[in-house]
Formats: structure tokens, C-alpha cells, sequence
């Protein structure tokens, strides 16, 4: 009887209860690049910017990847892992968390209590759609966190009276095919008949054809740049974590 009531009770524990919520990791600074899906570059630049924001008004723009997040539902993730780490001050609540998980293919913006009179989820939701999806569909996550970083940077900095440097990354679209050999093949056969008629060779002409159609290789998909540490000097801990909170307002969706 005791065995029985035993199994009762543990049947109406919740599943999520029972399974061990993974630890989130420590933050080590405003960018924290834990899926290392940013290049050096992007990483350079999305320290830069936030650093200054920072700097200037206070209020952190906190950058976060994932590689994954164990199956959890990323809207709750993203705002349980706001209040672990207590962004912005507590009190005034300013501070901003832009959140992806890679292997879930999810984002979210996500937005402290002190700044949703700025940062409305309406105007959140646009920066995540025309500044950070187009890019982070393609895979190119530092593109699209910098984008979207300098973007809720921009709407805070005008808010507090400041200005921001800073371009966007420009959006690039897939060439539809490769190189075809067709043209070349048309324009051989009408020089070797010209060259027939004529008496003379047609090889004469093979380095200027050749030299024509010759182009430049493809470049690497990220520019060089050294890593981006931290912002003058912040680390882990520093005042950008203060006991913060955010009450769920932000945008966020697929990839």
C-alpha cells in the first residue's frame, strides 16, 4: 500500500520537474559567444559597440549564443537566463538581452522592465525581422547579432541623447549559378570558322578568350580581424549585472 501511494504521488510530478534543468553558464562579459558562431571580426565589433553604449548611458545590450538549450522552450529560457544573470541595475531594470540558440534555430530580443517604453515589443519585433533574420537564415550569426545589436544601440543612444558610430552589415544576395563554359564554347566555334576562312590559326586568339573570362577567386565568407575581447576591460561581473529583471516583453521567433 505504502508502494503504491508512493507511485502515485511521484506520477503527479510535473516531467519538467523531474529531469535536471541544465545550469546556465557565467557570463563573461557583455558579448558571450558560447556556440562560437561569431567571427573575430564581428565579435571585435559587437564588443565595440555595446562597450559604448555602456560607457555612455549604463545600460547593457548583453549579446548570447548557444550552441543549444537542452529541448527548453527558448522564450522562457531566454527570460529565466535575463534573471540569473541580473542584467542592468537593479531597481531601474535597463538592459537588453539578445539571445540565439543554434541547434533550436531560435532567437529572441528580450527587454528589461525600465526600457519597454523605448524598446516596444511592436518595435522590437521590426529589428528582429529586418535587421537579425535575414542574416541569421543564411548562418551568418555575427552579421545578424550585430545588426541587431547596433540597431536596439541606436533606439537607446537616441532615447539618452547620445550618438553611436557604427554601419550596418550589408546584405548580400546568393548569385543563382556558378560559372557556365556555354558562352566560351559558342564564341571558340565562331572564331575557329572565322580562322577556317581566313587561312590563318585559331590559337592566336586563345589568350585573349582565356584572359577575358579569367576573374578572381572567391573570397573568405568572413574579413580578417583580431578576436574581440572585452569592452575596456569589462569581465565577468562588472556593474551591467546588477540584479536586473525584465517581465517578458521583447520579440523573438524561428530561423
Amino acid at each position: 500500500m505504502v508502494l503504491l501511494s508512493a507511485i502515485f504521488l511521484f506520477c503527479l510530478i510535473p516531467i519538467s520537474a523531474v529531469k535536471a534543468e541544465r545550469p546556465f553558464p557565467k557570463p563573461k562579459g557583455l558579448v558571450n559567444d558560447f556556440a562560437n558562431v561569431i567571427s573575430p571580426a564581428y565579435l571585435q565589433k559587437l564588443t565595440a559597440v555595446t562597450g559604448a553604449l555602456f560607457q555612455k548611458t549604463g545600460i547593457p545590450v548583453v549579446v548570447v549564443t548557444m550552441p543549444d538549450i537542452g529541448g527548453a522552450e527558448y522564450n522562457d529560457y531566454a527570460n529565466r537566463l535575463y534573471k540569473a544573470w541580473g542584467i542592468g541595475k537593479k531597481g531601474e531594470d535597463k538592459g537588453v538581452l539578445i539571445f540565439v540558440t543554434v541547434k533550436e534555430r531560435k532567437m529572441r530580443i528580450e527587454t528589461g522592465y525600465g526600457v519597454e517604453g523605448i524598446l516596444p515589443d511592436g518595435l522590437v519585433g521590426e529589428i528582429r525581422d529586418r535587421y537579425m533574420t535575414p542574416f541569421l537564415k543564411q548562418d551568418k550569426f555575427g552579421e545578424g547579432l550585430f545588426a541587431g545589436a547596433l540597431a536596439v544601440a541606436r533606439v537607446i543612444a537616441k532615447a539618452s541623447g547620445i550618438e553611436l558610430s557604427g554601419q550596418m552589415p550589408k546584405k548580400t544576395v546568393k548569385k543563382r549559378g556558378g560559372f557556365s563554359f556555354f558562352p566560351i564554347i559558342i564564341i571558340l566555334i565562331i572564331i575557329m570558322l572565322i580562322s577556317k576562312r581566313r587561312g590563318g590559326s585559331w590559337f592566336f586568339f586563345l589568350p585573349l578568350l582565356f584572359g577575358l573570362s579569367g576573374g578572381g577567386g572567391s573570397g573568405s565568407r568572413y574579413s580578417s580581424g583580431g578576436s574581440g575581447g572585452s569592452f575596456g576591460g569589462f569581465g565577468g561581473g562588472f556593474g551591467g549585472f546588477g540584479g536586473g529583471m525584465s517581465g517578458g516583453g521583447g520579440a523573438g521567433g524561428g530561423f
